[in-house]
């Protein structure tokens, strides 16, 4: 499987000292979904910043190693560059333009690749076929929305930008398992149906490793395992040690996440 992003042996350094990322390396393939597991504190979003190149807006930056997309060294390209190369990340907490509709925050999306009118328009009715509870809210301002509409909203946001690669930080955090169930199904029917490669940072293990093709464990800024997703999920003891689990998950409907 061809490469489309490489991190290898990265650092990362927040303020004067504190060591957040020890040697990193990692690689994810056209295609590909790939879960980065770990909990509070391992080192997942400072690894996400790092590929992104928003660690600065943390008061953090890169002092060792290197990081390729689609063979492009990324180091000192601007986020906004990253976009329209088709690297995009969805940040933690629900991003939106609270005053904006959801239809305009979708918009958004576009603007940064100069989308025409009728390639935003056909856009647009892509992320409501992913997405169809947005249908009805597309008039209505996105901070009067559901924590589970606005999660959707930012992510059809993204996807209005056409990435290549999407990242993702912890898009489950706070939504109710139904909401995850809704959005862990569009996520893997974009990779099934159209080839969309995804870096998904998560601490629900279950979920991410169901949607997932391999995962990488991260603990206290250091890659402990990287294996299939499949190999993950059988193991109890990996699931005891690294994903906190202490005895299988019980079978719900996430389990029909990647039916």
């Amino acid at each position: 499987m061809t490469a489309l992003l490489t991190i290898e042996d990265i650092e990362v350094v927040y303020g004067a000292a504190i060591l957040a990322l020890r040697g990193v390396s990692l690689d994810l393939g056209q295609g590909e979904i790939l879960a980065l597991l770990g909990a509070n504190g391992a080192g997942k979003s400072s690894t996400l910043r790092a590929v992104s190149n928003l660690l600065g807006a943390r008061r953090g930056r890169l002092t060792r190693g290197r990081i390729t997309f689609d063979g492009r060294e990324t180091t000192g390209v601007p986020t906004s560059r990253l976009v329209t190369t088709g690297l995009v990340q969805v940040l933690e907490g629900r991003h939106c333009f609270r005053a904006l509709t959801v239809e305009e925050n979708l918009i958004t999306g576009a603007l940064g690749r100069q989308a025409t009118r009728p390639e935003t328009a056909a856009d647009l009715e892509r992320v409501y076929a992913l997405f169809p509870r947005l249908v009805t809210k597309r008039k209505t301002l996105a901070g009067l929305t559901s924590g589970g509409e606005q999660q959707m909203v930012a992510i059809g946001r993204a996807l209005m930008a056409r990435p290549r690669l999407l990242i993702l930080d912890e898009p489950s955090m706070g939504l109710a398992p139904i909401v995850v169930a809704e959005i862990f199904r569009a996520l893997t029917a974009l990779n099934r149906d159209h080839g969309l490669s995804i870096l998904l940072a998560e601490q629900n293990a279950s979920v991410a490793l169901r949607a997932a093709h391999r995962g990488v464990v991260l603990e206290n800024g250091r890659v402990t395992l990287q294996d299939e997703a499949a190999e993950l999920r059988r193991r109890d003891d990996i699931r005891a040690a690294y994903l906190g689990f202490d005895k299988p998950p019980p079978t719900t409907h996430l389990n029909e996440v990647v039916a």
